[in-house]
């Protein structure tokens, strides 16, 4: 799963373009003469400024690099996991092709991305990328992918809210006890105002439900990925601390089924003390839903013990040439793999144009990379960072988990768990984690 800020390319992790008729075809030579690469998730046409962003760097690397030309495709979203594995059976994927981390594993794995460890020494930025990002798209020892960006959940929060509730808008709460107690203080202000929400619907609310049992040190499956985890003491606390506030602290409202769109507009709105998201969402709140940045926070997860990460990145046809991966490479070095620069680090250009600059990830360097990059995007911070300094403080204590194999198939099972604690009040939370436990150990089985 993504969280869903549409400047994940654009601020973040944007949820791109996926061209649904192009085709990585291996004839990587144009007519006249240069080596010929498509490449996805383009911005849409309805993202002007994003549009506008990513053409001009096209054309800059193009006249960089005179030998190379780049063919963009773009559609909505970048990829649609309905027809995601249907495109790669298809060998409809372009040269490039833009991937969720949780991708990575399972592309490799049915051979259908190109081997290109034996390139990537000549990708100049690779070992300044974070391994832990890097490692996600190395396979059994072999490189098959480009990490592009990266997030972690967090808790955003209202700080007005906080203060009206009596609440210290620079201390949020560490722990769920904390958070539970806060969600009733801001209940109790009345009017229609909401302590705490949380997603129980369209796999959303079993991406919530990972991010919450990481949160208290637990899994959803094994080490070895065959058998579910969530029967445990951790996943019944999550299920436990939803059930409590919905229905004995009545801190989450009485309208559940939400899904992010519902919960981005109670926060734009005014009307929603907390809920769990990356900061890309933060932008959203604000250019969609009405929100204020001085009004809006950010802290780390909730108990301390981890938080789920996710991110994108890009991987290979795996028909693609020699001369298509290394030019591809080449492309992505340009785009997106220069700190400070390019089409997600040009803070200035950003600034220029009215985007947000500041917020705390994606963080996809290390190292001295990394200081230059957060360097230039200190010098055009347009947001109040102070704002979201408790997350990136929180965030170094914390285990980084990616997503569980299976996730979508697995989000869905877990989906109807969270949903029932929200909307029964009888539920029986030790009979859903055993239901649960065994469609997702059916899941894991088929592979």
């Amino acid at each position: 799963m993504r969280s869903t800020g549409i400047r994940r390319t654009c601020v973040t992790l944007m949820a791109c373009s996926m061209a649904l008729t192009a085709c990585g075809s291996g004839d990587d030579e144009a007519a006249d003469g240069k080596t010929r690469i498509t490449v996805n998730c383009m911005p849409p046409k309805s993202a002007k400024v994003d549009r506008s962003f990513f053409e001009a760097d096209i054309k800059a690397f193009e006249k960089r690099n005179p030998d190379i030309d780049v063919v963009p495709r773009d559609a909505f979203p970048c990829q649609d996991p309905k027809t995601f594995d249907a495109k790669l059976a298809g060998g409809q994927m372009e040269d490039v092709f833009y991937t969720y981390f949780t991708d990575a594993g399972h592309v490799a794995d049915i051979n259908q991305a190109a081997d290109i460890t034996s390139y990537v020494k000549d990708l100049k930025s690779y070992d300044t990328i974070q391994r832990q990002l890097r490692d996600i798209y190395t396979v059994d020892g072999r490189i098959y992918g480009i990490p592009r960006t990266g997030y972690s959940m967090g808790l955003i929060y209202n700080r007005k809210l906080f203060e009206r509730a009596g609440l210290d808008p620079d201390r949020p709460p560490a722990t769920w006890d904390e958070l539970r107690d806060a969600a009733k203080k801001i209940a109790g202000l009345g009017n229609g105002t909401v302590g705490y929400a949380d997603y129980s619907a369209q796999n959303q609310g079993g991406w919530h439900f990972t991010a919450e049992l990481y949160s208290q040190g637990g899994d959803v499956v094994s080490e070895d990925g065959k058998k579910a985890t969530i029967d445990t003491p951790e996943g019944k606390a999550v299920l436990q601390n939803l059930k409590d506030m919905r229905w004995t602290d009545n801190s989450m409202g009485s309208k559940q089924l939400l899904v992010i769109n519902d919960v981005q507009q109670m926060m734009g709105s005014g009307k929603l003390g907390m809920y769990l998201s990356a900061p890309d969402n933060i932008p959203i709140l604000v250019k969609e839903k009405g929100g204020n940045y001085e009004d809006l926070a950010l802290a780390p997860m909730p108990g301390g013990r981890g938080t789920l990460i996710g991110g994108d990145g890009y991987m290979f046809n795996k028909k693609a040439t020699p001369e298509q991966i290394k030019a591809g490479l080449k492309w992505l070095d340009h785009m997106f793999l220069t700190p400070g620069d390019g089409f997600l680090g040009d803070y200035a250009r950003a600034k220029k144009n009215d985007a947000p600059v500041g917020l705390p990830e994606p963080r996809l360097f290390s190292g001295a990379a990394d200081a230059k990059d957060q360097q230039v995007k200190k010098a055009n911070a347009n947001v109040p960072v102070n704002n979201y300094q408790a997350f990136l403080d929180g965030n170094q204590d914390l285990e980084m988990k990616i997503e569980p194999p299976r996730a979508q198939q697995i989000y869905s099972v877990l989906d109807s768990a969270v949903s029932s604690v929200l909307t029964k009040k009888d539920a029986d939370i030790d009979k859903l984690l055993s239901d649960a436990s065994g469609k997702i150990d059916s899941i894991l089985a088929r592979g």
